[in-house]
């Protein structure tokens, strides 16, 4: 089921009225959070609901082990590595086996062997690899004594399988949204009225910008060979604010969403085309996938308390698993690579100071936190910024906003073929003339500047419908008027529908 289908629009009014009419059990909650979740889930493809359960039920279990052989570290990092390998395991197998398999065969053949390797072409199951790092952070955090094993079943099969951010995200971790699921939560009516300010926020960048902008970018990519540079670089804007819309958009339905239910989720962006350096932009988009690699794949690694040299290749490794965690294709381990050499530069470039050891401790990829907290880091770094001029600041977010706009062109990309004829295209600068491709890409280009513009005067807000109490925006009668039309725009002037594009990943 998809937050932009009929169906939901009747799922979730629905399952609120449930919940809280069962507002004086927390149990009976958590229990039609799971039924509603594996609904939700189901509806796309009932199959794959044993493979969530088998998940969920493996790594519950594997709590309860690691903490009952406490005293005996031998056995307790067994259950923690076997549960580690089944979760892995199934993604390895849904999600890369047939792309190792072709490349391996490929590579036998470039040596003169013969291993034809037998292919499975599974279905990928939505949200696997969401769903799998949440399981994992929850064994790992036990493993580690940061989290107690929790003995409540529905509460457990309710944290991975909550439906607002389980396809999609954020990839929330066990210390922040299990103790939410074990305490009984209360209707907050401010919590819920700026919940559906966010998830009004969300449907607009999905509905309105990022469908607008995939019906041109979707065009332009059919034939790149066959488009003028003018309308490649448009598709390349076009792509890179129609990730962002999207994927930003779902997280916002989310977040919102979950509001509703008296559950707190992470922020997963926080205007990231306004970074002013590559680090500072990871810091903002995918929040919770790169704070879930900085703790548990940077950080184990060494961190920043190694040698440069070292710590060049933790950042490589971080930014190769991001590319691997997107999708099984040379296209995304390339995209993972790209950025991490573009940190690395950048890193040398502002080299810190030497540090002693090679122990773990405070990361720099880039100084993120989990949680509410990237919030204040935010507004603490935006304070460090403020005797920085701002043409200055204009000069370094546009020539980050054209780094990441280019390495989206290799995400797009289906293969390196067709990222190599964009690129070509590119280059022919003589051919700067519109084509028709461009006509129908207006629509999309006036959204995104609306996009980018009501971000920019909102980007110190939580979101970009959380108003100030100051001003016009104070008067009841004028926040309702924006809420009318935006709701007016997505009823009348919404694009086609288009699936998620974080679905497949």
């Amino acid at each position: 089921m998809s937050f932009t289908s009929l169906q939901f629009l009747f799922f979730l009014p629905a399952v609120f009225a449930l919940y809280w009419a069962l507002h004086r059990s927390q149990r009976w909650q958590n229990l039609l959070l799971v039924v509603a979740s594996y609904v939700f889930y189901g509806w796309w493809d009932w199959r794959f609901l044993g493979l969530i359960a088998l998940t969920t039920a493996a790594s519950f279990a594997s709590g309860l082990v690691i903490e009952r052989f406490e005293g005996h570290e031998g056995r307790r990092r067994l259950v923690a590595a076997a549960n580690i390998v089944l979760n892995l395991g199934i993604l390895a197998l849904f999600k890369y086996y047939d792309f190792f398999a072709d490349n391996f065969s490929a590579l036998m053949g470039l040596l003169g062997f013969h291993a034809d390797l037998p292919t499975l072409r599974l279905i990928l199951p939505v949200g696997i690899s969401f769903y799998t790092f949440q399981a994992l952070s929850y064994t790992i955090d036990v493993f580690r004594r940061h989290l107690r094993a929790t003995r409540d079943v529905l509460a457990f099969f309710a944290y991975i399988a909550f439906f607002p951010q389980l396809v999609a995200g954020p990839i929330e971790r066990a210390t922040q949204l299990l103790p939410q699921m074990l305490r009984t939560r209360t209707l907050n009516y401010g919590d819920a009225v700026d919940g559906l300010r966010q998830m009004l926020w969300g449907f607009c960048k999905k509905m309105l910008v990022a469908d607008t902008c995939a019906m041109a970018v979707d065009i332009i990519w059919q034939s790149p060979g066959e488009q003028s540079a003018l309308a490649l670089v448009v598709g390349a804007f076009l792509f890179t604010i129609q990730i962002y819309g999207d994927f930003s958009g779902y997280s916002d339905i989310a977040v919102g969403c979950a509001r509703l239910f008296g559950i707190r989720l992470m922020q997963n962006f926080r205007t990231p085309y306004f970074a002013t350096s590559l680090a500072d932009f990871w810091r903002r988009w995918h929040i919770s996938l790169m704070t879930w690699l900085r703790d548990y794949v940077y950080i184990p690694l060494g961190g920043n308390r190694c040698s440069h040299q070292r710590q060049y290749a933790n950042i490589l490794i971080v930014f190769l698993l991001s590319g691997l965690w997107h999708g099984a294709a040379w296209t995304f381990v390339l995209w993972g690579l790209y950025h991490g050499l573009l940190v690395c530069i950048e890193r040398s470039i502002n080299r810190p100071a030497p540090s002693p050891s090679c122990k773990g401790g405070s990361n720099d990829l880039e100084g993120q936190a989990p949680g509410n907290e990237v919030v204040k880091n935010l507004a603490h770094h935006a304070d460090a910024q403020s005797n920085v001029t701002t043409p200055s600041l204009i000069g370094r977010a546009g020539w980050v906003f054209l780094l990441v706009a280019f390495g989206w062109i290799l995400f797009r990309a289906p293969d390196l073929t067709a990222f190599s004829d964009y690129i070509g295209g590119l280059t022919h600068l003589s051919s700067l003339t519109a084509v028709s491709s461009l006509t129908m890409g207006k629509q999309a280009l006036l959204w995104s500047a609306a996009l980018l513009l009501i971000e920019w005067l909102q980007r110190h807000r939580a979101h970009a419908l959380d108003f100030p109490s100051c001003g016009l925006l104070r008067l009841r009668a004028v926040r309702w008027t924006i809420y009318y039309v935006l709701i007016a725009l997505l009823l009348f002037c919404h694009a086609d529908e288009q699936a998620f594009i974080y679905f497949q990943f």
